[in-house]
């Protein structure tokens, strides 16, 4: 049985994974249409990206469910990994920007809810 807090990092591994997926499959199915009206490049990027966070969330929900000793610390660089890439994409190819001060507020309390629950479960490896 896992603690709450590892049961509230397995819910947000896995809807940001579902999130990834379904980017995955839409950019594969609308490629025409990002092509048309974003770029090649970009519809590239998308689906690139879509597949490796869909694929190293996978691997993050698989070690947790595993409680493998080092899914707190993969969990971790994931997350912090997963910040950067959402930054640059959001400030770098995304036009217009809408709902800032929300997204920050989002993201910083998602970070602090991983980074308080390994802290918290690490001592006693509930993972």
């Amino acid at each position: 049985k896992f603690s709450f807090r590892a049961t509230l990092l397995l819910a947000l591994v896995l809807s940001l994974t579902a999130w990834n997926i379904l980017r995955l499959f839409t950019s594969l199915a609308w490629r025409a249409t990002l092509i048309e009206f974003a770029g090649a490049q970009i519809a590239t990027l998308e689906t690139i990206s879509a597949a490796v966070w869909s694929v190293a969330g996978a691997i993050v929900a698989w070690s947790i469910l595993r409680r493998k000793s080092w899914a707190a610390n993969l969990l971790v660089a994931a997350a912090f990994a997963y910040t950067i890439w959402y930054w640059c994409e959001r400030l770098f190819l995304q036009n217009p920007r809408p709902n800032g001060l929300f997204v920050v507020i989002l993201n910083l309390a998602a970070l602090a809810l991983v980074g308080f629950a390994v802290a918290q479960d690490k001592s006693r490896v509930t993972y």
